[in-house]
């Protein structure tokens, strides 16, 4: 299986870290979280991966030729650094970088996500499903929703009551309410779908776009561990947060 780590962000939760490096190269307990994402591919048998720039783009293309190519890891980037594109456009233009592996679907995960999660238990789970997200009960303001069988059937952000479906008259009341991880696994099956998407889009709503059509299933991992450390606050926390996974 192929690989995709969405790194193009801005960081701007992380200021002013990210003032002069881009979030791929802020560290954690000394390592830059791009190296902690491709080792974490690596120990998990993806080791064909495809990684987006756009914020001081060349820093990043520099690290990963000097600390990945350069030792023969099969790392390629995708370059937006003309325009970023949300992580549904990202996934679209990185396309022809990700279709033609051995397997027809590939790992989407975003660089600031630190977590125990299985990817290959993912990767097994997936079998199946157009797309597989990995979501958690942690608290939060907006959550996506499932029916019984892990259905993806709509969003809601529980602070506004804003609700996103293609199902009319969705009771969110009756439906599963999870936290997506920004981890998920993306069929080529799917790239059809695209098109009448403008340049930059959320592949969040992509998904719900077509939930109705595709099988786009949530997976609940026993025991998840997950630290997002797009700001600051939580980034003080992540040295601790990854001695207690290696403790797992």
């Amino acid at each position: 299986m192929k690989g995709f780590i969405l790194a193009a962000g801005l960081g701007t939760r992380l200021r002013p870290l990210t003032d002069s490096v881009p979030k791929a190269l802020v560290r954690v307990a000394g390592r830059p979280l791009i190296d902690l994402q491709v080792e974490r591919f690596l120990r998990a048998g993806i080791d064909d991966i495809v990684v987006n720039v756009h914020h001081f783009a060349s820093q990043v293309v520099d690290h990963v030729e000097r600390e990945f190519v350069s030792r023969g890891v099969k790392v390629v980037v995708s370059d937006e650094s003309g325009c970023l594109l949300d992580t549904g456009g990202a996934v679209r233009k990185a396309a022809p970088l990700l279709c033609g592996g051995d397997e027809d679907c590939f790992l989407v995960h975003n660089v600031d996500i630190l977590s125990n999660a299985d990817l290959g238990a993912l990767r097994k789970e997936a079998c199946g499903c157009a797309a597989l997200l990995l979501v958690s009960q942690r608290k939060t303001n907006r959550y996506l929703l499932f029916d019984d069988r892990w259905r993806l059937c709509g969003w809601t952000d529980v602070s506004t009551g804003a609700v996103k479906s293609p199902y009319k008259d969705l009771d969110v009341s009756r439906c599963k309410m999870r936290a997506f991880a920004g981890i998920h696994v993306f069929s080529s099956g799917l790239f059809g779908r695209f098109e009448g998407w403008p340049e930059r889009f959320s592949v969040i709503d992509f998904y719900l776009s077509v939930c109705d059509k595709e099988v786009i299933s949530g997976y609940e991992q026993p025991g998840l561990k997950l630290l997002d450390v797009g700001k600051v606050e939580s980034l003080q926390r992540a040295k601790s947060f990854l001695n207690d996974l290696e403790k797992f």
